[in-house]
């Protein structure tokens, strides 16, 4: 599929009838009909396919109705099916759209949409992203306890009110617990991007609430959050944000932190995964 043909670029379409005409073309590809726990792998957490079970199919995402290619040197751009030890089915999504692409929100959250079509009860969303709470280091994961969206929009349309009460699921948050007791919990902060914020939209962030700041997860919650899917968030810190560390933000860096703790955060995520 080109770019310029994307079916949700027409205003006038429905995303949720793409959104299932894209779960149809997953079933056919994969030969797997429903799905029942989705992953989206962010930077940092792209060898957690590996070892959460036993890989069943794996597909170019463009070759499924409204994805994208990815944007971004550390995202796969594939979808994988997999089946785990204890008989689970997870869709594997390496292939996110993040908003400051500029494609609209609706092809941001196309993938969330997808998952839910696709039978997927539970969404598990993981980013690579900065420490604003001074007792994080980089290499470490944090459960996302909530989310402060600065992106000024919203993957819903209309007049649709969706309650965020228990966004990231307590319940959820809770199993992870189980898993690693050690795990810490902070609000997540998408700004718009692509720029790193500066020091004093960090210390706004660390003002208003936030310990996390990145730019992707909030708005695809909110889409997940809509389609009636449970939400477990986990952020890794691969840098401490703009003015609290001493040395400039960089790309490369992100790739680095992601890299040196992907054995660790791999093998967490499996088990929370197996847990659910």
């Amino acid at each position: 599929m080109h770019e310029m043909d994307n079916p949700l670029d027409d205003p006038a379409a429905d995303p949720f009838e793409i959104a299932r005409t894209a779960a149809a073309d997953i079933a056919h590809l994969t030969g797997v009909g429903r799905h029942d726990i989705a992953l989206t792998l962010g930077s940092g957490w792209g060898k957690a396919a590996e070892v959460v079970g036993e890989t069943i199919a794996t597909i170019p995402a463009t070759e499924v109705t409204g994805f994208s290619h990815p944007a971004l040197e550390g995202h796969v751009g594939t979808l994988r099916s997999i089946l785990t030890p204890s008989g689970k089915r997870i869709l594997v999504i390496g292939a996110r759209t993040h908003y400051y692409e500029g494609h609209g929100v609706r092809r941001v959250v196309h993938s969330v949409r997808t998952a839910a079509a696709t039978g997927a009860t539970v969404m598990v969303l993981t980013n690579g992203a900065g420490g604003v709470n001074r007792t994080y280091t980089p290499g470490r994961p944090v459960l996302i306890s909530d989310h402060i969206n600065l992106t000024a929009d919203s993957p819903l349309e209309g007049a649709t009110f969706v309650d965020l009460t228990d966004l990231y699921s307590r319940r959820l948050r809770g199993i992870a617990r189980t898993v690693d007791p050690s795990l810490p919990e902070g609000v997540y902060c998408q700004f718009r991007g692509p720029h790193y914020e500066t020091p004093a939209e960090v210390r706004m962030a660390g003002i208003i609430g936030g310990d996390i700041v990145g730019m992707s997860t909030a708005l695809e919650a909110i889409a997940a959050r809509e389609a009636g899917m449970e939400v477990l968030g986990f952020s890794l810190i691969t840098n401490l944000a703009a003015g609290i560390q001493e040395t400039p933000l960089s790309h490369d860096e992100v790739l680095d932190a992601g890299r040196a703790a992907e054995p660790v955060i791999s093998q967490l995520l499996a088990r929370v995964v197996e847990a659910i």
